[in-house]
């Protein structure tokens, strides 16, 4: 029914299918913590008794990592250009990829392919990190697929490589097309599926904030924080349902492929979805379809305003075409190191490995994974409390307050590994820090985000969200390095970790007082 004013529930409807992409976001990401000690079983403790098994496994993780180092130098190098222009840009970027050429050969490719333990650490952190890099691909060219193929086209294709991702990582030997190991089978399609996080987290907002009258748009754009913290909490039910299905046998050999498997049914609901969901007025008025962008609007803001929202859209198409840094570079910086700092306090892996934390705790299987719905239900309930206060107590008072949260918690848990003394303190403590980071750090980050960079440079927030996903790779691929250390943990007692993050969230401090 046509109505003057817009249809406030097609809008709402419109905004729950794309906010379904935020819930594939939260469920791809944290799927992998109910599955990281089965993985490390199926995976990585085989090549303990095969040495030409593992001899080829380091061989293609070496083989792969540098791809994938190769894809995310040039995508970030493409950075360094629109920063400083293609000359100067260009410069600096060939400096820097000598300098990463010189590391990655002495410090990674020549290094012998014998199975060590630092060597079955790395494979095993990079196995559960695999998806960041296909985060780091897919956020680094979604702006360039949403200007191609439009935001509906471009939701479609995160939902086609999420329900492919989801198939290939439960089955990695039948899907095993190229004829890799299976740890590396696995590894790829879990990239696969960080490439439609990566998509998703750039173009669903992207979406709902072009459909969503001017009004309403925070509000409907909040919906997509609430919808990946609320997968990840969907995903952790899931993982402790099947994992009561079997023993802890069972759940190492088949249950962790059945984790993998529930993404398809969400991932194919989205799928099937987008093709009722209209494409955005903003990419139809830049396709030059502006009978159809009026179609949309008649039913998003009504037919009065229609024609007035249009000529708005079509005004502000025109962009400034200039290095980034000819607006003023403490903007660019500041977003980065907010980026950072966000992740280098180890919230992920809380989200990817509290299973295992749990279990160094003296939790079994099933418990661990009660304990991290817990977390859960937590990380949820606070990040509502930091979107109903962020506009009421400010965005820096809720960053100050959640650095301290999150520094005393860690010290605290630390102390408590240190000491060899876990037990309910030790979940408490836990619960705190994820309390502390979801009420503050966890979306008051994004928000800041969304409102320092001023339009004209509106693209450079791209390096903020890339460097977000590079900090994120770094700090869970090195956790099991550090926590599965022998010499660390009986020095440390699987404290020192914690002990890394406590140095950041001072840091933290350090910014929000700036």
């Amino acid at each position: 029914m046509k109505s003057n004013n817009g249809s406030a529930r097609y809008i709402f409807a419109l905004t729950l299918v794309a906010t379904l992409g935020g819930l594939l976001f939260g469920y791809d990401t944290a799927v992998i913590s109910g599955a990281t000690g089965a993985l490390k079983n199926f995976f990585i403790a085989p090549l303990y008794s095969n040495p030409a098994l593992s001899a080829q496994v380091i061989l293609e993780y070496k083989f792969i990592v540098s791809l994938c180092l190769v894809i995310v130098a040039v995508l970030l190098g493409s950075f360094l250009v629109k920063l400083y222009g293609s000359k100067k840009g260009g410069i600096y970027m060939a400096l820097l990829a000598i300098v990463a050429i010189l590391v990655w050969y002495f410090r990674f490719w020549a290094q012998p392919n014998e199975l060590t333990e630092g060597m079955a650490n790395a494979i095993n952190g990079f196995t559960i990190s695999s998806a960041l890099v296909g985060c780091i691909i897919g956020g680094s060219l979604g702006g360039y697929i949403s200007q191609t193929l439009g935001r509906r086209n471009g939701m479609m294709l995160a939902a086609f490589l999420f329900t492919l991702s989801a198939i290939g990582s439960a089955i990695p030997d039948k899907m095993n097309f190229m004829g890799f190991e299976l740890v590396s089978s696995f590894i790829f399609y879990r990239v696969v599926g960080g490439i439609g996080v990566g998509l998703a987290s750039m173009i669903v907002p992207m979406y709902i904030a072009e459909i969503a009258p001017a009004g309403i748009r925070g509000k409907l754009v909040s919906w997509n924080q609430f919808a990946i913290i609320f997968g990840m909490l969907v995903v952790y039910f899931v993982n402790y349902a099947i994992a009561r299905q079997g023993s802890d046998s069972w759940l190492n050999n088949m249950g962790w492929r059945w984790m993998f498997a529930s993404e398809t049914i969400p991932a194919s609901l989205f799928f099937f979805l987008l093709f009722i969901v209209p494409e955005s007025p903003r990419y139809l008025v830049m396709t030059d379809k502006d009978d159809k962008a009026e179609k949309v609007l008649n039913r998003l803001v009504g037919e009065s305003r229609a024609l007035s929202v249009l000529e708005e859209i079509k005004e502000t198409l025109v962009e400034r075409k200039a290095p980034w840094l000819s607006f003023g570079g403490l903007v660019i910086i500041i977003g980065i190191f907010i980026s950072i700092f966000q992740q280098f306090v180890g919230i992920n892996v809380v989200l990817y490995y509290a299973p295992e934390i749990f279990r160094t705790m003296g939790s079994g299987t099933d418990t661990s994974l009660l304990q991290t719905i817990i977390v859960g239900a937590v990380n949820l309930t606070f990040t509502v409390v930091a979107i109903l206060t962020v506009d009421k107590l400010g965005r820096k008072p809720l960053m100050i307050i959640g650095a301290v949260g999150m520094a005393f918690s860690m010290i605290a848990l630390g102390l408590m590994f240190y000491i060899d003394n876990v037990g309910m303190g030790a979940l408490f403590f836990m619960l705190l820090y994820t309390a502390s980071f979801a009420v503050s750090w966890g979306p008051v980050a994004w928000v800041m985000l969304s409102e320092i960079f001023p339009n004209s440079i509106r693209g450079a927030m791209s390096i903020a969200v890339a460097a977000q996903w590079v900090a994120n790779l770094i700090v869970s691929w090195t956790f099991p390095i550090m926590n599965d250390s022998t010499a660390l943990t009986n020095t440390f007692h699987h404290g020192f970790a914690t002990g890394f993050t406590e140095s950041w969230e001072f840091w933290q401090l350090c910014l929000c007082g700036k």
